[in-house]
């Protein structure tokens, strides 16, 4: 018996306290491209979430699209598969909805994960008929999940969805609170449709002048 400080001792004088086997020596990670978005529909991230059904091993997939500077959900379908064709034909949706010109003056980027149905030949062709550049991560780093204060909030359902209907009705009523409602932390405790739409910026004028 010894403690654990003795045994490195012993391992440290006999050699063996450097890397062991075929593991590959640590790499340095490779730094992350800054996004920085200074209005609406300039960078846009999308993911992927699994929705559990009441039928067990199968589920529901959901599909969001938020602009990373006002956090709106620009976009949403759920889905009972995954494949490059849906993200393409959510995403040519969403720019008809935001009604994003294909003569803007720079491209809108996507930020996405380096899922297949993320990086498929059907997604790169329509995102580059209209005039999107896709960003993918470094390989093997995560990026922060979008779907944190949906699975998390107090009226997620206890029980699995039992159809496709159920979970876009709940998801839909999420999507409205979410955008029109919820005041959201990081943007100065104003709602992502505000800042999407420029309302905040003379609601929080008015709070500064109110705070002085």
């Amino acid at each position: 018996m010894g403690s654990e400080r003795s045994f490195y001792r012993v391992l440290h004088a006999h050699g063996q306290l450097h890397r062991r086997g075929r593991a590959r020596l640590p790499q340095e990670a490779r730094p992350i491209p800054s996004l920085r978005a200074d209005g609406p529909n300039q960078v846009w991230s999308w993911d992927i979430s699994y929705l559990a059904t009441s039928v067990k091993g199968i589920w529901l997939y959901l599909y969001l699209v938020v602009d990373i500077r006002s956090r709106k959900v620009v976009a949403w379908d759920v889905e009972q598969s995954e494949s490059a064709e849906l993200p393409a034909q959510l995403v040519s949706r969403s720019c008809l909805k935001e009604r994003i010109s294909k003569r803007r003056s720079q491209p809108l980027i996507l930020h996405a994960d380096n899922g297949t149905s993320m990086c498929g030949a059907t997604l790169e062709v329509r995102l580059e008929e209209l005039w999107i550049q896709i960003l993918l991560p470094p390989e093997g780093e995560q990026r922060q999940s979008l779907f944190r204060t949906v699975k998390y909030r107090p009226n997620y359902p206890n029980r699995p969805f039992s159809s496709k209907e159920e979970a876009c009705q709940w998801v839909s009523s999420f999507v409205d609170w979410y955008n029109h409602q919820h005041r959201h932390s990081g943007i100065k405790f104003v709602t992502p449709q505000q800042r999407h739409s420029g309302e905040a910026i003379a609601i929080c004028k008015k709070r500064a002048d109110l705070y002085e």
